[in-house]
């Protein structure tokens, strides 16, 4: 495969710290939600709850998103980046260029 390894490492490195970026501006959003009924209405404090659950769900799934971007760069100091962790095959140009964290070919992603 004819890759520039610096410019995927850039680009997961940047990917990585986008997501852990925006896991940190959203930390207020999932803290504990007062239940406080003089200060808060009902609707108020479901708002807020429903707001706090969604932020959780987002939080959960880029810290996979970072845990996967992790592995790709183990991958690429190790020699192993660009083939895939299941067949060994080389992974297509367009699956990596759409996600450089892709760990499958697309035969074994199906």
């Amino acid at each position: 495969m004819n890759l520039d390894e610096e410019e995927v490492r850039k680009r997961l490195i940047a990917l990585r710290d986008e997501h852990e970026a925006l896991n940190s501006q959203a930390a207020d959003n999932r803290k504990p939600v007062s239940l406080d009924q003089q200060s808060v209405g009902r609707l108020s404090r479901m708002d807020s709850l429903q707001v706090q659950a969604m932020d959780m769900a987002q939080e959960q799934a880029r810290r996979k998103q970072i845990i996967r971007i992790t592995a790709a760069l183990e991958r690429l100091v190790s020699g192993d980046y660009g083939y895939c962790v299941t067949c060994d095959e080389l992974i297509g140009a367009k699956r990596i260029e759409l996600d450089p964290a892709t760990p499958l070919c697309v035969k074994c992603a199906k």
